[in-house]
């Protein structure tokens, strides 16, 4: 809507351009203010983590369909994330920092300082014990996954870290923005084995079998042997390959470009088997779940959406509720229309639940950080605020960075002088 302004790193805002710019909202799993950077299903099927340019990361319930916690510590955008099998997981960010968490915790076990530049790529090795980053300071690190020791760094690329993996036998895979993939020993004292690609790699995944895929600015996917051996190349996209996900059974791998199309190609055939038909959105994330029957994807209309991994069709209505149904009673309001982008995070009427930003029902009148049930950030729960009108209207007009300093509520304003009014006006109406 054009009376918001949502401010995203410039990265972010020159794609969505090259891309057409963002589309309406369509149906999925609600809750992020901006892009769906990162994606990771959990091993037991029941949920996912996913990361945004909002610099929050989200725990869904995929069986609820619902936002379970929204976790906010990275200071930018969570650009990767990975789910480890005792339920705990792992966030990395635009900060270049690596948060541990635990299962159900909302807050970090744990904060690790890995690079001094953006972390674009991270990987996990949970039978090992270790966890992989690569980052825009063209380097990647191997840390420690109990304690978050250093334990080597890996230098030579000329350019960004998009994608590291970890190999079977202890070796170890990077994809660089200088088209180099690099096939690094378990010694350290071995040089890597580079292999030229002749284009930007953004994206790298790991098959079952060992062998490696890369993803190409050309909108190439390679298949190589972990030895590091062409074996195909098959054109997935038009557009830079951006993302990667390979299925369980390492009989498919989705491929994805941020003109909004994901192809999913045989792996042994290296052919594109079909491409799902949904919106033409910059789609960032893939993640299939463990039985290999869905796949997730995460895209610049701020959705997570799920797939038939074996036909490509779209799975249907799986928001937790779609804000047009809300909204229904107040058709054509200008304040309800202005509200639209604010009912993907937050709820209205008594009963309903938070999102993945508190209720607003009955917010005139309370205190900041109060709403019953809502994990806020230690930052907000310290306002000396109470929200009316007059609070709330100056929240919008100056956006939440500069209003509400500290906390990490999405950075998002109503410049419009007039919209701002006939929002107010409706959130006195609709949250009585």
């Amino acid at each position: 809507m054009r009376a918001f302004a949502f401010a995203l790193p410039p990265l972010t805002a020159l794609l969505l351009l090259a891309a057409g710019g963002p589309a309406p909202a369509q149906q999925g799993l609600a809750g992020h203010g901006g892009p769906v950077r990162a994606l990771a299903a959990t091993p037991d099927g029941a949920g996912a983590i996913s990361g945004g340019f909002d610099q929050s990361a989200i725990v869904w319930d995929l069986v609820a369909n619902r936002a379970r916690r929204i976790l906010r510590v990275h200071e930018g955008s969570v650009n990767a994330v990975a789910a480890l099998p005792d339920g705990r997981f792992l966030t990395a960010g635009e900060d270049g920092r690596v948060a541990v968490w635990a299962q159900g915790s909302n807050q970090p076990a744990r904060i690790d300082k890995a690079h001094d530049a953006p972390i674009a790529a991270l990987a996990v090795d949970a039978q090992r014990g270790l966890y992989a980053t690569g980052g825009w300071d063209e380097a990647a690190r191997l840390f420690s996954l109990a304690d978050g020791r250093l334990l080597r760094t890996f230098e030579g690329h000329r350019g960004a870290v998009n994608g590291v993996a970890f190999l079977p036998g202890g070796g170890f895979a990077t994809a660089g923005y200088d088209g180099a993939l690099r096939l690094w020993s378990a010694n350290a004292n071995e040089p890597a084995r580079v292999i030229e690609t002749g284009a930007p790699l953004n994206a790298l995944a790991l098959l079952p079998d060992g062998d490696i895929a890369a993803g190409r600015a050309d909108g190439a996917v390679l298949f190589f042997t972990r030895e590091g051996a062409l074996r195909a190349q098959a054109q997935a996209a038009e557009a830079p390959i951006i993302a990667l996900a390979a299925s369980p059974d390492g009989a498919s791998l989705a491929a994805a470009s941020p003109r909004g199309s994901v192809a999913v190609l045989d792996v042994r055939e290296a052919r594109v088997r079909f491409t799902l038909n949904g919106p033409g959105l910059p789609v960032w994330s893939l993640a299939y779940a463990p039985d290999g029957r869905v796949l997730l994807t995460g895209g610049g209309d701020r959705l997570v959406r799920r797939w038939d991994a074996r036909t490509g069709e779209h799975v249907g209505a799986i928001s937790p509720q779609a804000p047009g149904d809300e909204l229904a009673a107040f058709a054509g309001e200008r304040g309800a229309d202005v509200f639209r982008a604010c009912a993907i995070c937050h709820t209205l009427q008594p009963g309903e639940d938070n999102r993945a930003g508190p209720t607003l029902h009955r917010i005139f009148g309370r205190k900041a950080g109060a709403a019953p049930g809502y994990d806020y950030s230690q930052a907000f729960r310290k306002l000396d605020l109470v929200w009316t009108p007059q609070t709330v209207s100056l929240l919008f007009e100056l956006g939440p960075q500069a209003y509400t300093p500290g906390t990490k509520m999405p950075e998002q304003r109503v410049v419009d002088a007039q919209d701002r009014a006939a929002l107010i006006d409706f959130l006195e109406r609709a949250t009585r």
